[in-house]
């Protein structure tokens, strides 16, 4: 751990998941930009520490170009085994690192009772999350509650991060690692040519379209001369393989690491995605998405700051009820739909 300096010293807690952590990276991007000297930490569930460092050993630069140091936080694993030994052992440490790095000032970007309390064992000068946090039990965890106003969550953060900046802070292209065997990866695994990555997967089955629609989308895609991939995530294999099969063969299916996929969404001509994890790092990087929503609300967590078309039936409600089965308005969307959006990006960004 480094040691104590004259540098003002900020802990940003937002330990998962995917798209919330890639939400949270425009505030503390543009916090880095704002205040290029301030040493940021930043506490993340291990599963996710990519988004922050290409490696294990990454330091400040290209491999980990955002923050100083990482506290890797297995918090979810601590939940199911909380009064086991290892588990109170490695609380007790965790504990000692955050104290031994002096944060002056905590941002809690999670508001959840959990990270909050993370939050406070870091023993920070101030500790500030949102007056309305996810979880409303959490503000009486904050030392300093931020009224936010804006519509996107992306906004919310960055209204948060500015009391710790001390200046106005708007939403910026965050910065992401680069991982040369990710892109070497890349190399091996793609055939040359224009590519558009579909994601048939999503964290819940009331957000995901169905796999057969993606398939014909793909199918036409391919006629029109573009590499499709079909993107699987941990224990989305199958849809990809689906997606695959049914598309006779137009879709490439792959399982990347995120490291390999940070590198393949950064190769990419389009994301085609419902609310999930790669179309909010396509959104990071820059690249053109069409968003299918259902039952999430696209003005709250949304494509932002990149061209995109969404498509969302008007009567669908916002609901994060855990639902196996569609939402119905997701399912009035027709691939018909999604191509038009598609060709419209791809020309618009030829």
């Amino acid at each position: 751990m480094p040691k104590r300096s004259e540098q003002h010293r900020v802990l940003i807690v937002r330990l998962g998941a995917m798209g919330d952590i890639l939400h949270a990276l425009p505030a503390i991007t543009a916090l880095r930009r704002a205040q290029p000297e301030w040493y940021l930490g930043w506490a993340v569930e291990p599963q996710w520490r990519s988004l922050l460092a290409a490696h294990e050993n990454a330091v400040r630069g290209p491999e980990m170009p955002l923050v100083d140091c990482l506290h890797v936080v297995p918090a979810k694993r601590w939940a199911r085994n909380p009064f086991a030994g290892t588990t109170l052992a490695e609380i007790s440490a965790m504990r000692r690192e955050l104290r031994a790095a002096e944060y002056d000032v905590c941002i809690d970007l999670q508001g959840a009772v959990r990270s909050a309390l993370i939050a406070r064992a870091a023993s920070p000068k101030r500790l500030i999350g949102e007056a309305a946090p996810r979880e409303w039990a959490a503000k009486y965890l904050f030392g300093e509650r931020v009224a936010t106003h804006g519509v996107h969550v992306i906004e919310q953060a960055a209204e948060v991060a500015s009391a710790a900046a001390g200046v106005r802070l708007e939403p910026v292209q965050p910065w992401l690692p680069h991982d040369a065997a990710a892109e070497r990866w890349c190399e091996r695994s793609l055939p040359p040519g224009r590519l558009v990555v579909l994601n048939p997967g999503a964290g819940w089955g009331a957000k995901r379209w169905p796999s057969a629609r993606y398939a014909e989308v793909a199918r036409e895609l391919a006629a029109r001369g573009m590499v499709v991939v079909a993107n699987a995530g941990p224990g989305e294999e199958g849809l990809a393989q689906e997606v695959a099969s049914s598309s006779g063969g137009a879709a490439l299916p792959l399982t990347p690491t995120l490291n390999e996929l940070i590198a393949l969404v950064r190769r990419s001509a389009l994301v085609i995605a419902g609310d999930t994890g790669p179309l909010h790092l396509a959104c990071a990087v820059g690249k053109p998405v069409v968003g299918i929503f259902g039952p999430t609300d696209p003005a709250r967590n949304g494509p932002f700051g990149c061209a995109n078309r969404v498509l969302r039936h008007p009567e669908s409600r916002r609901d994060h009820t855990r639902r196996a089965e569609p939402e119905t308005g997701l399912l009035t969307i027709t691939p018909a739909a999604v191509l038009a959006a598609a060709d419209e990006l791809l020309k618009e960004n030829a």
